[in-house]
């Protein structure tokens, strides 16, 4: 009867294995040998198979032995990880973190943080999503992400709490073959007018009527920023980047700065903040998350 299989046989089994006879194993299980014997002989009568010749002066795995202790081991494995994630729940840690980032926060620094979150909280999933503007708020709004990192909207979210954590520069952009690239001083706002610029669109309504940094009467929308920043590389139009992303290329000369009109030398500074439900605050995954991001990115 398989039903009768308990979880004492199983690790008596595999005590068996690992120590390589009966006697050894009672003394890591702290039992006397007649009862190791006891349970593995119990456990072949059960399942109907015997698990090792006795033949020799020491137990031998017999070939359907060898099958079944895989199996034997991941029950166990797969028990006690569930008894230390009901552990980690009974002490107030997330069964699982659900964390929105925005697009334009530096993706290097999250990796750091995700790799070390694996170390302190191992039995506990991570989920990222990366979006941006108002589709980056509406998972925390609506509940499906505990957290968000996100910057600031034109609206505010009173069921919002925020703590901030950063500042990251925003730079206007061009390929060096675009027109706006030879301009050897301050470009005004009726010559960017004239040339069409790369806007990321949003993909909820929650910025809807709201435009950010637009100063050209002809602009293309894109969904995403990495297909923005390969039509910038491409001469097809200018526009905003977060300048982690396009150091790389401003150094190799396939991209050049902008000097626009009514944007600091420095570019427009960007807030980056951690966002949850005010009545939700976030467990000791969450804060920790929190606290190792501002940790690393300042």
């Amino acid at each position: 009867m398989l039903d009768g299989v308990s979880l004492d046989q199983l690790r008596t089994f595999i005590a068996a294995v690992d120590e390589g006879s009966f006697s050894a194993a009672a003394r890591k299980l702290n039992r006397v040998q007649s009862a190791v014997s006891g349970w593995v002989g119990g456990l072949e009568e059960q399942i109907g198979v015997k698990l090792f010749d006795r033949s020799g002066r020491f137990p031998k795995l017999t070939p359907e032995g060898v099958l079944l202790l895989a199996d034997a081991r991941a029950v166990i494995a797969r028990v006690d990880t569930l008894k230390a994630r009901a552990r980690l729940m009974t002490s107030g840690v997330e069964p699982e973190l659900s964390v929105v980032i925005d697009v334009f926060f530096p993706t290097s620094v999250i990796s750091s943080v995700a790799k070390a979150f694996v170390t302190q909280f191992p039995l506990t999933p991570l989920r990222l999503f990366v979006e941006g503007l108002g589709a980056a708020y509406q998972p925390v709004l609506d509940g499906r992400c505990s957290l968000g990192i996100l910057p600031p909207l034109p609206r505010t979210f009173p069921s919002l709490v925020s703590e901030r954590l950063g500042e990251l520069p925003l730079i206007a952009v061009a390929s060096a073959t675009h027109p706006l690239a030879s301009f050897n001083k301050r470009i005004p706002r009726h010559e960017l007018a004239k040339h069409v610029q790369l806007v990321l669109t949003d993909r909820s309504d929650l910025t809807s009527g709201h435009d950010f940094g637009v100063a050209s009467t002809s602009t293309w929308r894109l969904a995403d920023l990495s297909t923005k920043h390969a039509f910038l590389k491409d001469g097809v139009g200018w526009g905003g980047m977060p300048s982690h992303m396009v150091e790389k290329d401003i150094a190799a000369g396939t991209l050049v700065v902008l000097d626009v009109d009514e944007m600091p030398p420095t570019g427009w500074m960007l807030t980056m903040s951690a966002f949850h439900r005010s009545s939700q605050p976030p467990g000791p995954a969450g804060k920790w998350f929190v606290d190792h991001l501002k940790t690393l990115w300042q």
